[in-house]
């Protein structure tokens, strides 16, 4: 009988708890739901995905750079951290330009790239050196310079960004992928382009055929090639599947068998990459990738058709800031001068 009391107490005792902590939460309620939604107004940033843009600062051109970040930060509202790669020589440069312009707004970094990782990789090339450049390779090693980010964007520098970043940063790579390119064959408009000046499209225009070592792959040379100017980029897929390895490894073939020549395609750095990745990569948006306003002095494209595209490139040799190029104008609307006066662009009246 002691014992049936005891239990019913015990039970009164966890019932009349059980009441008083509903009470407490009842009361308690709104207070702690507008508390929560204050901390969400004062810190926004921490609830919104960081964006990450890799683009490379090298020596002669920097205003590349400059304009192309000019672009993305005005076009968009999303939570964009720069990583910007450049060479030892040149950091204090594109620091200074920065914090001495309205480019001081933006979130970023700076990144070293030490080219030494390149020794004994690069074939020597005396027809456009300029495709030698160590930072033309930094997309190769972007798991490497990218830690904390599971997908990455890299863009060439001489490019301008018409959309918002956060459209392309929202590519779907399909399982498997460890980036996404855009397809040379993929936008009906650029074909007339691509014949009027005599560009390549297919492998047979990166890779040498006559080479054993480049029959052996496989591939046919028809195969239509891609861009790797613009990449979405998935770095856990990229480590596992070793990709800078096996990037690594093409480039030591091509010292030793000479495989493919920047006089051939669109320098050294891209034949690997359609190597590496052939068949095994997803396709960004054709609009996000609108290439070869670099290519000629003369081609040009209609003006609507410029106005639709997202992101404008000027692979090639004429670059905006350089006389003569096409479509400059679209360019200058971002550029931003550069403080201590070293980088100009040239005009035909400067």
């Amino acid at each position: 009988m002691a014992l049936l009391r005891k239990i019913n107490q015990i039970l009164l005792f966890l019932l009349i708890l059980t009441v008083c902590v509903i009470l407490y939460n009842k009361v308690h309620k709104v207070p702690s739901t507008l508390n929560n939604e204050t901390i969400d107004l004062e810190s926004p940033e921490e609830m919104e995905e960081e964006i990450p843009v890799v683009i490379c600062a090298a020596a002669g051109r920097m205003g590349a750079a400059v304009a192309a970040i000019s672009s993305i930060y005005s076009n968009t509202d999303a939570n964009v951290l720069f990583y910007i790669v450049g060479l030892k020589n040149t950091i204090p440069h594109i620091r200074k330009w920065i914090e001495n312009s309205k480019l001081k707004e933006i979130k970023y970094k700076i990144v070293e790239f030490n080219p030494m990782v390149l020794k004994g990789k690069i074939r020597p090339d005396a027809s456009r050196p300029e495709l030698l450049q160590p930072l033309n390779f930094v997309r190769y090693y972007l798991p490497l310079l990218i830690h904390k980010h599971e997908k990455v964007i890299y863009l060439d520098d001489d490019v301008i960004v018409q959309g918002d970043i956060q459209e392309l940063y929202d590519t779907k790579l399909a399982p498997g992928h460890a980036a996404a390119f855009s397809d040379d064959c993929d936008l009906p408009s650029t074909h007339e382009m691509v014949r009027s000046v005599g560009m390549q499209n297919t492998y047979m225009g990166y890779l040498d055929y006559r080479k054993q070592t480049v029959r052996d792959l496989g591939i046919s040379p028809s195969t239509c090639s891609f861009n790797p100017g613009v990449i979405v980029a998935n770095m856990t897929e990229w480590k596992h599947q070793r990709i800078t390895k096996q990037l690594e490894k093409w480039m030591q073939r091509n010292v030793e068998e000479n495989l493919y020549s920047s006089t051939l395609g669109g320098g050294v750095a891209t034949p690997p990459m359609l190597i590496v990745f052939h068949g095994k990569y997803s396709t960004i948006n054709p609009l996000w990738h609108v290439r070869h306003l670099g290519w000629s002095p003369d081609a040009r494209y209609s003006e609507h058709f410029l106005q639709e595209a997202k992101l404008l490139h000027w692979n090639g040799r004429y670059k905006p800031w350089d006389y003569p190029s096409v479509h400059n104008d679209l360019w200058e609307n971002w550029f931003i001068p550069d403080p201590s006066g070293k980088f100009k662009m040239i005009r035909p009246n400067s």
